[in-house]
């Protein structure tokens, strides 16, 4: 999530929270920025085994990004993200009974990406 613009620019989806997951997400975001200058950019993230991970710390430390992390077992640390989540779950999750993962995949896709699309409406407004 860029915290300026409230977007998602990075995410992914699969059955286990590991670090090629967070890897892809983290491709993802890096693709989206690939026109921007990167420097002072600052990755905050809890302390996760996968946002930790030899891999990972590489890829932000090979791009110039400065890497943060929340306190042990502290939410409000990263708070934005926190309350992405709830509303992805409770406005999406939870509300539907996926038959297959690529249905759980398009559904979170559509749900993030109308999002921002409807935050860059609002921002240009």
């Amino acid at each position: 999530m860029d915290l300026y613009s409230r977007r998602i620019i990075g995410w992914a989806v699969g059955p286990n929270l590991d670090a090629e997951l967070a890897l892809h997400a983290l491709h993802m975001a890096l693709y989206n920025r690939r026109k921007e200058n990167l420097s002072g950019l600052i990755h905050h993230a809890d302390q996760g085994a996968q946002f930790t991970s030899f891999a990972y710390t590489q890829c932000l430390r090979d791009h110039g990004i400065q890497i943060s992390n929340s306190r042990r077992g502290n939410p409000y640390d990263n708070a934005f993200v926190e309350s992405f989540f709830k509303t992805l779950k409770c406005e999406e999750v939870y509300m539907n009974e996926y038959e297959t993962a690529k249905e759980a995949y398009d559904n979170i896709k559509w749900f993030i990406e109308s999002r921002s699309t409807m935050q860059r409406e609002c921002i240009r407004l």
